[in-house]
């Protein structure tokens, strides 16, 4: 679920002016899955842009300080939300870990890197939600470790079904900043893409792995 409608439409607004997304339905993208897609999101834009930094760093920590108070640590989801997530853990004086997809295979062989001690929470920050496998797999990792996960905070999600049930199904509250029925209405409204798109739009989102253009 978002947060507020507001914060919703205004990071919309900012993802679409910086192209961290992107809506392209005549020439669609192809994601590392394999599946073709009218969008594509590079949350990573976000940390080059100061302003909207600070905007989306602000907005995750009022969620989580709302939501959940201060948990003994934020957890990032790696790649894409350490930096976002190291900024937050900042925002909220908070100590700030990090995990892999999987553990290293030298080294250490750690899973999830920096200092949390069994029993501890935290709150795990992620930037996109697809259909929230690696999200949840990170969740798994923690639990491993007995570590309390009260939440998860996102700056975007598709909004997928399937995503819905494995957040369910985990036991795993995820709130979100922005997500895909806003960040459309917002392109559509603001002229970013035509209305005659909005069908391909929607369409492509009821059953994502079977659309082909």
């Amino acid at each position: 679920m978002i947060f507020e409608k507001n914060m919703a439409k205004e990071t919309a607004e900012f993802l679409l002016q910086i192209k961290a997304i992107k809506l392209s339905p005549k020439n669609p993208f192809t994601w590392a899955s394999g599946w073709k897609s009218p969008i594509y999101c590079d949350n990573r834009i976000i940390l080059s842009h100061v302003q909207i930094r600070t905007f989306i760093r602000e907005c995750l920590s009022k969620i989580i300080d709302q939501k959940y108070g201060k948990p003994d640590a934020i957890a990032g989801v790696a790649t894409g939300a350490i930096a976002i997530g190291a900024l937050v853990a900042q925002e909220l004086g908070l100590p700030f870990i990090y995990v892999r997809p999987e553990a290293k295979k030298h080294g250490r062989q750690n899973q999830i890197e920096g200092h949390i001690e069994k029993h501890q929470s935290v709150v795990v920050v992620e930037d996109l939600i697809s259909t929230g496998n690696s999200s949840l797999n990170a969740v798994r990792a923690l639990k491993e470790q007995e570590v309390k996960v009260k939440g998860m905070v996102a700056i975007f999600s598709y909004g997928f079904e399937v995503a819905t049930q494995n957040f369910k199904a985990s036991e795993i509250e995820l709130t979100t900043i922005s997500d895909y029925d806003n960040l459309i209405k917002q392109a559509v409204t603001r002229e970013y893409v035509p209305e005659d798109d909005l069908f391909t739009l929607e369409n492509w989102r009821r059953k994502p792995s079977e659309w082909l253009g």
